[in-house]
């Protein structure tokens, strides 16, 4: 109740200045999280925004889900404000089918891949605007953790940033692994824009790198959603996103992932040291 309570002065403060801008949207669901005030949803197509997946809505009326359950078919609107967002006006169509009743479903490049399952090739760009192939830094180990500049969460982006600038000083000494900061910001977190964010950061480490999604939309996307993370709202220029940090062998085999922002800098560094042996 104390959440909902919040969520909703939160969601009537934001209202109050923010345009917002509502998406009809299909799916079944997969997972009721009442107490978080979230509801799990494998979703088709969101035109103009988001690829399917299955991802967690936020609500901000319980009542709005108390009669679903798991499986049902539903029609929905996701909401968009500047700084929030949450899904309302659930309707009941039918049952859908959920992620592992039909062999193919999601079952494509966009899939996160696991524990021991290879991350596909993809091509970004470097801080001087040349093409880079993760296969390039094959035989090296591979932190890899997604950024974008407009991120206005200090927990967040800027925690990654801070985060891997401890692990990559903390490597220093070890030519076996890299630490690759990706921009899924494609339409405008460019190299020079990225080279005068962080030129200056990760100067001085031979070690960590930040790259460019500008015209690679695929391969970004590819990226971060085998990786276990998420993006959506970049040419509306109201970006949202689910973190993830993502280690992988010299052969691009995921070793270990770390979801959300908050992995402590020690354990997983302690981690990197316990898979690189």
């Amino acid at each position: 109740m104390r959440i909902s309570l919040y969520l909703f002065v939160l969601f009537l403060s934001l209202t109050c200045s923010s345009p917002e801008k509502a998406y009809p949207v299909k799916g079944t669901i997969y997972g009721i999280l009442p107490d978080s005030m979230k509801i799990t949803i494998a979703h088709d197509t969101i035109p103009n925004l988001m690829m399917p997946m299955v991802m967690p809505f936020q609500i901000i009326d319980l009542d709005e889900i108390t009669n679903l359950v798991i499986g049902d078919s539903v029609h929905f609107e996701f909401v968009l404000l500047d700084t929030f967002a949450f899904a309302r006006n659930f309707k009941t169509v039918g049952r859908g089918i959920l992620p592992g009743e039909e062999e193919s479903f999601f079952d494509d490049e966009y899939s996160v891949k696991r524990i021991g399952q290879t991350l596909d090739n993809v091509t970004l760009l470097d801080l001087d605007s040349s093409l880079i192939q993760l296969s390039d830094s094959d035989g090296k180990y591979r932190f890899i953790s997604f950024i974008f500049t407009g991120c206005p969460m200090p927990n967040m982006c800027p925690a990654v940033v801070i985060k891997n600038n401890y692990l990559a000083d903390s490597f220093s000494n070890n030519e076996n692994i890299d630490f690759i900061m990706v921009s899924f910001d494609y339409k405008y977190d460019t190299p020079t824009v990225l080279k005068e964010f962080y030129g200056s950061t990760i100067l001085g480490h031979n070690n960590w790198y930040v790259w460019s999604s500008k015209g690679r939309i695929e391969d970004v996307y590819t990226l971060i959603k085998q990786s276990g993370g998420d993006f959506w709202g970049v040419e509306e220029g109201k970006i949202g996103h689910t973190l993830s940090s993502v280690l992988i062998g010299p052969d691009r085999v995921v070793l270990g992932s770390w979801q959300g922002d908050k992995w402590q800098t020690g354990q997983v560094k302690n981690a990197i040291d316990l898979l690189m042996e």
